[in-house]
């Protein structure tokens, strides 16, 4: 398909970097997967009955969303991307450091 661009009339439109993208950006999927399989572990080691753990993981997941919508352009960053770039970074290591802190403070109870 040439459709072109205003610099080069023969460069076909999908190899354009300002044309919008119609497939997911592989960068933003493939830390959106780890965080989502990080997540699914700590779920794992919770119901393994690790619960700090397994929480700590879960926070620890959060970080590393937080810290990747961070450094990639919102072009790139994918699902992590819901609203502003400072919005997503702030509630996703906010989140994610309550987990954390929480897994760490919480006294433990009889059984």
């Amino acid at each position: 398909m040439v459709g072109g661009t205003v610099a080069d009339p023969q460069l076909p439109v999908d190899d354009d970097p300002a044309a919008p993208r119609r497939h997911p950006s592989t960068v933003g999927g493939m830390f959106y997967l780890v965080v989502l399989a990080l997540t699914a572990v700590g779920i794992g080691v919770v119901w393994s009955g690790d619960w700090r753990a397994g929480v700590r993981w879960m926070g620890g997941a959060l970080l590393l969303a937080s810290l990747a919508r961070l450094v990639l352009p919102t072009r790139d960053a994918g699902m992590l991307a819901v609203r502003h770039r400072a919005f997503d970074c702030v509630l996703l290591a906010g989140v994610g450091v309550v987990l954390i802190v929480l897994a760490g403070t919480i006294p433990n109870q009889p059984v």
